[in-house]
């Protein structure tokens, strides 16, 4: 963990940011340029999390606040608040949604609970070789996103780079592992480094020359058919395990039933 991002999880205004949230975390963690190991001196923080709605209002007709977003500049922090209620997060954890696992997985965590850690365990047996969908639907995205901007920046691109390695990985080991840093540990790209420096060295450095954009067109392309690849060799499983679905269950009336009325 970098100097800069260690102050960020530890600052004490993320602290009462955090503890001020409308209703209990199950857990919360930072995600976005910070997770991925590319955060600027102005990135904002992205923090995400798992709250819990009293049982009271899940009871009702109407379930309102299912879903807490907040973005604004929060005591001097620019902030970017998602946290679901632990239904819905937990019902995401089953389906082939890479964003909930990475936020469940971040190591970068400002609040934590014996749930938090117990959640981490059962969600190992919700990771499928069909999270694949997710990271190549992602990417084609993210790559479009690089293409239609004029100049072409480095931020994208290292989005696109992040995503490709992040769902090879996945698909490789059954883990999930959303820093660039660590991913081109394993990957050796000698690209990645300099985009990362470049992102970093601020705006002026921050885009690419036309005659860049062949090779990165192709190694986007190589990339994506590398992740297709090991979608189809992964010995991962099809789909989340009994086990894993029981034991959310039961976790969720647990914290459901812990929050009273």
């Amino acid at each position: 963990m970098t100097p800069s991002i260690a102050a960020t999880v530890q600052d004490p205004r993320l602290q009462r940011i955090t503890t001020a949230q409308p209703y209990p975390l199950l857990f919360a963690t930072i995600s976005g340029a910070h997770l991925y190991g590319f955060p600027s001196p102005d990135s904002d923080v992205d923090l995400r999390g798992a709250h819990v709605l009293p049982l009271r209002q899940v009871l009702g007709l109407d379930a309102r606040h299912e879903t807490v977003e907040d973005s604004r500049i929060i005591e001097g922090l620019e902030m970017d608040i998602v946290s679901h209620d632990v239904k819905k997060f937990f019902n995401l954890l089953l389906k082939k949604n890479g964003y909930v696992l990475e936020q469940l997985y971040s190591p970068l965590i400002v609040q934590t609970t014996p749930e938090h850690a117990e959640l981490k365990e059962i969600a190992k047996g919700c990771i499928t070789r069909h999270h694949s969908h997710h990271y190549l639907g992602f990417v084609h995205t993210q790559w479009e996103l690089f293409l239609k901007e004029s100049p072409h920046r480095v931020k994208p691109l290292l989005y696109v780079y992040r995503v490709l390695l992040t769902g090879i990985w996945m698909m490789r080991t059954g883990e999930v592992e959303a820093n660039l840093v660590t991913l081109n540990e394993t990957f050796r790209l000698p690209y990645v480094d300099d985009l990362i420096a470049r992102k970093l060295a601020g705006p002026e450095q921050g885009t690419l020359d036309d005659a860049d954009l062949a090779f990165h067109q192709s190694e986007f392309e190589r990339l994506r058919a590398m992740l297709q690849a090991a979608h189809e060799a992964s010995t991962l499983r099809e789909l989340p395990e009994d086990a894993a679905r029981s034991g959310i269950n039961d976790l969720l009336i647990r914290v459901r039933l812990a929050q009273g009325i």
